[in-house]
């Protein structure tokens, strides 16, 4: 495999919540800092002051009656913030940033799963990041049926949903994948170290 040069690069990780991408961002950090580079991590939502304000709005229970477009322009904020303030000044720099979700989320979570029209979540999209798109993405796919037999009882706002939710989203994220060729689909079945290992060889890590 050809080698790719890292350096100025956003690698986001998408997928279903409980496909474990909190615990691979560290492990692809680790490896891309090995070969070399310097590497930032980050999520959504969060990432900033601002951002992790609005993650505790998101995922809040007292907020079960929250509107589908007011919980995208809340993601959009958090974006924003993000985009800007983290991940643009590191790529500036030449580092490398490993983000836990980005603008595929938006499309799958609110627009497949909401129902909300994607061209205006694209629109935003493109607004809060100054039309800055992940360089490589890796989609960590795995069944509906494995994601909520993962679930504990602790579950935030949005991982509430049920299978109705997590099937549009998940179809959602496997269509958004299948048109766009920076969007790389992995098997979240296997074992996590699996999981790092395949994605450190996709990256020649």
């Amino acid at each position: 495999m050809a080698e790719i040069d890292l350096s100025g690069k956003l690698i986001a990780l998408e997928g279903l919540d409980f496909t474990g991408k909190s615990s691979l961002a560290p492990r692809i950090a680790a490896r891309i800092r090995a070969a070399g580079y310097t590497v930032v991590t980050s999520r959504e939502p969060g990432g900033t002051p601002v951002g992790e304000r609005a993650r505790e709005i998101l995922l809040s229970h007292d907020q079960d009656g929250l509107l589908p477009l007011s919980e995208l322009l809340l993601f959009m904020v958090s974006r924003a913030e993000h985009t800007h303030k983290v991940i643009i000044p590191a790529l500036g720099a030449g580092e490398t940033v490993v983000t836990s979700r980005y603008r595929l989320s938006s499309l799958a979570y609110q627009g497949y799963g909401r129902g909300i029209d994607l061209d205006l979540i694209r629109t935003l999209n493109d607004a809060a990041t100054g039309g800055r798109k992940a360089d490589i993405t890796f989609l960590i796919d795995v069944p509906v049926e494995i994601v909520l037999s993962r679930r504990g009882a602790d579950l935030d706002r949005i991982e509430q949903e049920g299978i109705e939710f997590y099937e549009r989203v998940r179809s959602g994220y496997l269509e958004l994948a299948s048109g766009d060729p920076s969007v790389e689909v992995i098997d979240g079945t296997l074992p996590l170290d699996r999981v790092s290992e395949e994605i450190a060889r996709r990256l020649s890590v």
